[in-house]
């Protein structure tokens, strides 16, 4: 919801850690991949109860999403980058309920699997519009550094990072969290169909 606006800040904040890594031979498929790692890992000390040092290797994994795009754009961006980006970050995205579901199956796998089926809902409308989009040639004003169609909603990575930080912090709370969360996605999820239905109608 706030990530259009969220977005050009970053981009100003990182660029010149994004050109500095560029010239020195990084590449943004490098950086994106270490992140998946570390967003891994994340899920993994989540699932084993860390909740503190998931936390830190979660937003490890979104400092490494911000920046690997800074470095896109120092050394020129590529359709691979584009597609390692958006599919590493919607299996990330579900991972992390899985997690939670795998430290106390008892209390939280049922919301889990909500959330991660509401999540489902976000990401293949997302993406149905992102490819219908592309064979049109319309691109998304609100992201001209996107790599593909960037269409928005109620819940954005903003949102969604958001709730995994709240979930870390208060774990008890897990399914409190994840089926309020999940209504939310649903709600993004029928605000996207609705777009697609009458942009491509």
């Amino acid at each position: 919801m706030i990530d259009r606006r969220l977005h050009p800040l970053i981009a100003r904040a990182l660029g010149p850690v994004g050109a500095a890594l560029a010239a020195r031979g990084v590449r943004a498929d490098h950086v994106t991949l270490v992140g998946f790692a570390v967003g891994l890992a994340g899920v993994a000390a989540v699932a084993a109860g860390a909740f503190g040092l998931g936390l830190g290797l979660i937003l490890a994994n979104r400092l490494a999403d911000g920046l690997d795009g800074a470095v896109a754009r120092a050394a020129g961006p590529t359709d691979r980058g584009a597609f390692l980006d958006v599919a590493l970050d919607f299996f990330f995205y579900a991972a992390v309920p899985f997690g939670f579901a795998v430290a106390d199956p008892a209390a939280n796998a049922l919301p889990a699997a909500a959330l991660i089926l509401a999540f489902v809902g976000t990401g293949s409308s997302f993406l149905a519009f992102a490819s219908v989009a592309a064979k049109r040639g319309l691109s998304a004003e609100a992201y001209p550094t996107k790599g593909v169609f960037y269409l928005g909603g109620l819940t954005e990575g903003f949102e969604t990072i958001a709730v995994f930080v709240a979930m870390c912090l208060w774990p008890q709370g897990f399914p409190l969290l994840a089926w309020s969360f999940a209504a939310l996605c649903l709600l993004t999820t029928l605000t996207r169909w609705f777009a697609g239905w009458r942009t491509f109608g």
